[in-house]
């Protein structure tokens, strides 16, 4: 079983995300949301982290079809240890909390 609260939901501007039926749920289940811009991908942990690991394995690698590129990267995904997601969760944290701070002024390189 798990703490509700030890749960973090992070989810883009994508316009899926921004539909009334997911507005209605998070507000139901009285999730805060907190703002993001529009295109972020210095916040965005799939840009920061999860493309990078699988960038770095698969790049340059011929697959047959779709099946075979799900499957390389299912494995690659689960192959990923628990506390690389847990280090990746607390750079996102440090992330927004520059952007906040700078209020949302662009920040790269060596300043994240």
């Amino acid at each position: 079983m798990y703490e509700k609260e030890s749960w973090m939901f992070h989810y883009g501007n994508a316009l899926v995300h921004n539909a009334l039926s997911i507005r209605d749920f998070l507000a139901k289940n009285n999730t805060a949301v907190l703002e993001q811009p529009p295109y972020s991908p210095d916040l965005a942990p799939c840009d920061f982290f999860l493309l990078r690991k699988l960038e770095g394995v698969m790049k340059g690698t011929y697959f047959p079809d779709v099946e075979a590129i799900k499957m390389a990267v299912t494995i690659e995904l689960r192959a990923i240890p628990d506390r690389s997601f847990q280090e990746c969760m607390e750079a996102w944290q440090r992330r927004m909390e520059k952007c906040v701070r700078s209020q949302g002024t662009k920040i790269e390189g060596d300043m994240l």
